[in-house]
């Protein structure tokens, strides 16, 4: 990752955040300390000075799309419709798990929508939510609010003036932000409490399968229960690997996607 304040130089320089705020001040709120840091940097503090950006047209086959995504190696695209002259949606692994999962019948029958659909179509099949997206000038507190709020993976950021974007917001990306200057903050005391502690995460009622599991329950699972991942267990419920939804990337990527009753061991 990089620093991503520089001088004229382009030489790495201190976090202005610590310039500006007293250690003492962030030290007698603890628990703040984070929400302060997000909330004094905003989304363009984090776009780096190169980043690539892969945008697809409505008018793209579906096929194309997915096969284009792991081509760029990249996890989700902004969709422009070009009759709308904006951008209207984002494409992402989870449309290609309702895509495969809604159309799917068996290995005998083609799937005609994933082959001929356009992506305009497949929104208007899904009935697509509008697009949320924040501007580089908001904070990244709002930009995790935002994320949460709508329970979305990813936020473009986009340019007020031009209408074009300029980054992708994750939650990885702004927790890597975070890690680059987590040593010189102050450290609150619950980061040394354990996860359960502070429950954090899924802690009860666990959505699992088996390396028996067809590709086909699998990605039901992740549908129905809007999970990113899947707990590999055996039969005495040891955990043996993870299946996630990046995995299910690959069956574009080699063309498997018209057997999905196969098992996850065999995929």
């Amino acid at each position: 990752a990089a620093i991503l304040f520089r001088d004229s130089r382009g030489l790495p320089v201190a976090d202005p955040f610590l310039e500006k705020v007293s250690l003492s001040d962030l030290e007698e709120d603890e628990s703040q300390i984070f929400v302060k840091f997000f909330k004094f940097h905003k989304c363009y503090d984090l776009i780096p000075t190169s980043a690539k950006l892969v945008v697809f047209d409505t008018q793209l086959l579906v096929k194309k799309a997915f096969f284009a995504l792991v081509y760029n190696g990249v996890r989700a695209a902004p969709l422009w419709d070009s009759q709308k002259q904006k951008f209207i949606g984002m494409l992402t692994i989870t449309d290609f798990i309702k895509i495969l999962q809604m159309y799917y019948t068996s290995p005998d029958v083609a799937m005609e929508e994933l082959e001929e659909h356009r992506l305009e179509t497949w929104r208007q099949v899904l009935k697509g939510s509008s697009l949320v997206s924040i501007g580089p000038d908001s904070s990244l507190y709002d930009a995790i609010r935002i994320l949460i709020s709508n329970r979305i993976h990813r936020l473009p950021v986009i340019d007020p003036e031009t209408g074009n974007v300029l980054y992708i917001l994750t939650h990885k990306r702004i927790l890597r932000f975070l890690f680059l200057y987590i040593n010189e903050l102050p450290k609150p005391s619950y980061l040394q409490c354990k996860v359960r502690e502070l429950q954090i995460g899924t802690l009860r009622d666990i959505e699992t399968a088996t390396e028996d599991t067809s590709i086909i329950d699998a990605l039901s699972k992740f549908v129905n229960r809007r999970v990113s991942a899947l707990p590999l267990v055996d039969a005495e419920g040891r955990l043996k690997d993870i299946y996630a939804k990046f995995d299910v990337i690959n069956l574009a990527a080699e063309k498997t996607y018209n057997n999905l009753d196969v098992s996850l061991k065999t995929a």
